[in-house]
């Protein structure tokens, strides 16, 4: 992938400045080992996720990356010491490939961005010193790691953007290189080194391999105009993002330069735009290649273990025939080998060695004689090796015929023993092996290439929790305190009922009428989305009180000496209850007003739709339950991850399996 160049780090330090100075620093992930995702809050913007790739790249994405289920240690570093704090500024350094973002909580931090070679993200403190790096590098001149200094990298080079002639000139009567590598070797690169001396062939004639020593006053001066030129439109920002291709190349640049001029071109409004268009697709496109490959390595793992297993199996099979072969034809050539063994016997007890008696019966099968054809050698120890009609045996002179031929049948015996084991490890490894092939299927099913986040246009009850009732009546709560707020002095008018859970903690609700009447059920319905959006949820109740009043008895003047807190009322009059509404929610896709995602109570969902998943409070995390949902229910491919998990209560949920069973069970 390419890195970014000097320049573009200035085009989008310059932009990432102008949008996120004053920002809200959010949480921060850390989807791979060398990309750290940070969010911001841009008041009348909403979130915002910054990118940064070590060595690589640093924009603005709306290309959600699949995070780790447990945060790694540096991310959870930078939520600890930096959530909540403010963007005070975001620069490059000294116009090399270093990015600052300077932010304030308690005190100042630095978060150091480097994009050369393999790359770094640091937090600094106050005092420039290291908290944490993404990673520990022990180089020549800087060591990057926990409580020592920073120190940024040697300067080198020029800064065009405020380089005199002089200070150019000065540089070409240093170098002993030719003017393009000269140029590119000192911030330019070589695609910006190129693109200035082909502008300045306009005026005057310069080869880019001649020796910087050899240039006259007239060509480092149209080499300097050629420059100026191309960078005070940065500097003016003037600057035109965009995508050149042709044919397999591809390039990001934020202006329209002369080598690209042939290019096919596709222009954005910001150059962080046209950044993550180019890096983000280029990611996206081997994340299923990597996971695949993940998974392979995986199979490759049980493959491997099966295969050997087999080729042992293999092995005690022909272990068990070839043995059981041997102890036949010792049978069946009894007399012969009786002999052979009556030689060396016999000759032993004369006090030939085992060398004395290999010599006399090498002679004897030389010499034609019949009984010393199936000789083949004798050892230092006196055992016999015999080939009888292609088949090798070894003999032991010191042992009966019967007791050798045992030998070979205890051995197809072990081999059958072992056998058995092998047949069962064979038949694990092949459940194992079916089994990680099935989890792969479904993991590779589940793969999702990141889509473009698009800021949808919400309707005004979509930013509130809401539902329609199976009724058809829209009940809206509160998200947070000022939700909660809004609730009641905003949307809550007088024909509406206002519920709340009997507990700390919970969403301010409003059942809008609107001519309907008041019921029971559209009471029950109520009272168990007031429940499910309380505390109850995240405490893991099954049940939990609601009582409901009429607007007039909602109040936010408190008692004489008493304070009410943001989203808090006063109730005042008889309150009436809903005694043990459940704490369980359906989630599914409903049309009203255009097809949307809707989070309530089972009956209501029900109603309005066929597919859905009931939750109840669980165990799991939201962003594992909102990727099983997003499963079950996006059939049309309307929704994200971010819709469901934007609709699902505050905790943990599961999914109610055993409702789903009943469902199915009715059905049939």
């Amino acid at each position: 992938m390419k890195p970014m160049s000097n320049v573009d780090i200035y085009t989008i330090s310059d932009e990432l400045n102008n949008l996120l100075s004053g920002a809200r620093v959010d949480k921060s992930f850390q989807p791979t080992k060398d990309i750290v995702v940070m969010r911001f809050h841009v008041p009348g913007t909403g979130r915002i996720d910054l990118v940064m790739q070590c060595g690589s790249r640093i924009h603005i994405s709306q290309y959600p990356l699949e995070n780790p289920t447990t945060p790694p240690t540096f991310p959870m570093l930078l939520r600890k010491r930096i959530k909540g704090a403010h963007v005070e500024s975001i620069k490059q350094h000294n116009f090399d490939r270093v990015v600052e973002i300077k932010v304030k909580k308690d005190k100042y931090y630095t978060i150091i961005v480097e994009l050369f070679d393999k790359g770094n993200i640091i937090l600094l403190d106050d005092e420039n010193n290291i908290i944490l790096p993404l990673k520990r590098q022990q180089l020549s001149a800087r060591d990057i790691s926990s409580k020592r200094e920073y120190a940024f990298p040697e300067e080198r080079g020029i800064n065009p953007i405020n380089v005199t002639e002089e200070e150019l000139k000065e540089l070409f009567n240093n170098s002993d290189r030719d003017v393009v590598r000269t140029l590119a070797m000192n911030g330019l690169g070589s695609l910006y080194a190129e693109e200035i001396i082909e502008r300045a062939n306009d005026v005057v004639d310069i080869d880019k391999n001649t020796l910087t020593t050899e240039l006259d006053d007239a060509q480092i001066s149209g080499i300097y105009n050629a420059l100026k030129k191309l960078f005070d439109n940065l500097k003016e920002g003037l600057i035109k993002p965009q995508i050149a291709k042709k044919d397999s190349k591809e390039d990001v640049i934020p202006l329209d330069l002369v080598k690209y001029h042939d290019f096919e071109k596709t222009y954005y409004a910001n150059f962080n735009e046209a950044c993550d268009e180019f890096y983000s697709k280029k990611v996206n496109t081997n994340i299923k290649d990597i996971k695949e490959a993940a998974w392979n390595k995986k199979v490759n793992k049980f493959e491997k273990r099966l295969t050997l297993q087999q080729e042992t199996l293999d092995n005690f099979t022909r272990t068990i025939e070839d043995s059981q072969h041997k102890g036949e034809v010792i049978y069946s050539n009894y007399p012969s080998i009786e002999n052979i063994i009556n030689v060396v016997n016999t000759a032993r007890g004369k006090d030939y060695s085992f060398k004395e008696i290999g010599k006399i019966l090498k002679k004897a099968k030389e010499d034609g004689m019949s009984e010393a054809q199936i000789y083949e050698s004798i050892d230092k120890m006196g055992v016999l090796t015999l080939d009888i009609d292609n088949t090798k045996l070894i003999i032991d002179p010191k042992l009966t015929i019967p007791e050798n031929a045992e030998i070979y049948y205890e051995k197809a015996k072990k081999a059958k023993r072992k056998t058995k084991g092998a047949l069962i490890a064979i038949e694990n490894t092949k459940k194992q092996l079916e089994e990680i092939k099935t989890k792969k299927d479904m993991a590779m099913q589940h793969v999702e290439v990141p889509k473009k986040r698009v800021k949808k246009n919400l309707k005004w009850y979509e930013k509130l929790r809401w539902f329609i009732s199976s009724d058809n009546v829209l009940v809206i709560g509160g998200r947070d305190a000022n939700s909660n707020e809004s609730i009641v002095k905003k949307y809550l008018e007088p024909n509406d009922i206002y519920l709340h859970a009997d507990i700390h903690g919970a969403s301010s609700t409003a059942i809008k009428l609107n001519g309907a009447k008041l019921n029971d059920n559209l009471l029950k319905e109520s009272g168990e989305f007031a429940a499910s959006f309380s505390s109850a949820w995240s405490m893991g109740f099954t049940t939990q009180d609601v009582f409901w009043v009429h607007p007039d008895q909602v109040s936010k003047t408190p008692e004489a000496g008493e304070f009410l807190a943001k989203g808090s009322f006063v109730i005042r009059g008889h309150r009436n209850y809903i005694r043990g509404a459940r704490v369980k929610l359906a989630v599914g896709i409903v049309d009203y007003e255009g097809k949307r995602i809707m989070a309530g109570p089972i009956e209501a969902v029900e109603a309005h739709c066929d597919n859905y998943v009931v939750l109840k409070p669980g165990f799991t995390k939201k962003e594992a339950i909102a990727k099983k949902v997003l499963h079950k229910i996006n059939e049309d491919d309307l929704l994200t991850l971010d819709d469901i998990i934007r609709v699902l209560p505050s905790g943990k949920c599961d999914i109610d399996e055993d409702y789903h069973q009943r469902k199915k069970y009715e059905r049939n």
